[in-house]
């Protein structure tokens, strides 16, 4: 249907490649601008929702998608091989900020953070499936004061969550990391964000995407290699000091290994049976194999 997808000027133009604009995603961006595979690539920058949607939409071939997108899109991506964020135990980016117990929030107002989709729902399963509580929720910008203002809790993903993450305790509010969460739960890690291709993209130009793929490979390995250079570095420009993102950084996931599948395939599991996405097939996630 979509073979032409992509094969303009005879299939030499660049892959378009997507880049989540949080600093979840800082240490890939970083060692792909140290190993100079940016040159090779049409990198756009933007939330993980909008570049999600430009993936599904067919605007970009290659990136990062929440893994709640991909599971409502399976059937247009294949899965990079050993790349994603997740976090073994606490993400300190994905959050739960409460004024109360999470267990009393039956019929209280929790507002939702408009940014990740995959926080969101995981933070919706775990109230409702491990707290017992159906809160009402509503969505708002990702403003912890204003949102508190309104609500008796707060869903914050990204660099709102981990500054809440910091600075919530001193202002008498509890903080519930959902990656740990999600690690007591299932004791599974958590999968947040997949790197997907495009199915007609990858069949067009599988090279490409090998290359492409490599790439984000090397600039991972380098970048846990030199995390505190990351972080110093980061710091520079990010409202962070250098040692809590080196801390953030450590705690972040960026494998997909067996672990981290059956992970992803428990989340998919849950998921599908609340009704927010498609089951996966029983073989699992289909991975680009070039």
């Amino acid at each position: 249907m979509s073979h032409g997808d992509g094969g303009e000027g005879g299939g030499l133009r660049r892959p378009r490649v997507g880049h989540i604009q949080f600093l979840n995603c800082l240490p890939i961006y970083w060692g792909l601008m140290r190993s100079g595979a940016l040159l090779d690539v049409d990198l756009h920058k933007d939330s993980p929702e909008r570049l999600g949607a430009a993936l599904v939409a067919g605007d970009l071939d290659i990136g990062p998608i929440s893994l709640v997108e991909y599971l409502r899109h399976a059937d247009q991506f294949l899965l990079l091989p050993d790349i994603a964020v997740g976090s073994d135990g606490p993400v300190l980016s994905v959050n739960v900020v409460a004024t109360r117990p999470l267990g009393e929030l039956s019929g209280r107002p929790v507002a939702l953070g408009s940014t990740s989709r995959t926080g969101v729902l995981l933070a919706r399963m775990l109230l409702a499936e491990r707290c017992g509580v159906e809160p009402d929720y509503f969505t708002c910008p990702p403003d912890v004061t204003q949102m508190l203002l309104e609500a008796d809790a707060a869903v914050l993903i990204g660099d709102v969550a981990l500054r809440a993450h910091h600075e919530a305790p001193a202002r008498g509010l509890t903080v519930t990391d959902l990656g740990q969460a999600w690690r007591d739960w299932t004791g599974l890690p958590m999968v947040f964000a997949v790197w997907a291709v495009r199915r007609d993209f990858a069949a067009a130009h599988p090279g490409q995407v090998k290359e492409v793929h490599q790439a984000f490979l090397r600039s991972r390995d380098l970048c846990l290699a030199e995390l505190d250079e990351v972080a110093r570095s980061a710091a520079r420009w990010e409202p962070f000091d250098a040692p809590t993102l080196a801390s953030y950084f450590r705690a972040l996931d960026f494998s997909l290994g067996d672990r981290q599948v059956a992970g992803l395939r428990e989340f998919a599991r849950r998921a599908a049976r609340s009704g927010a996405a498609p089951a996966l097939p029983p073989a699992g996630p289909e991975f680009f194999l070039p």
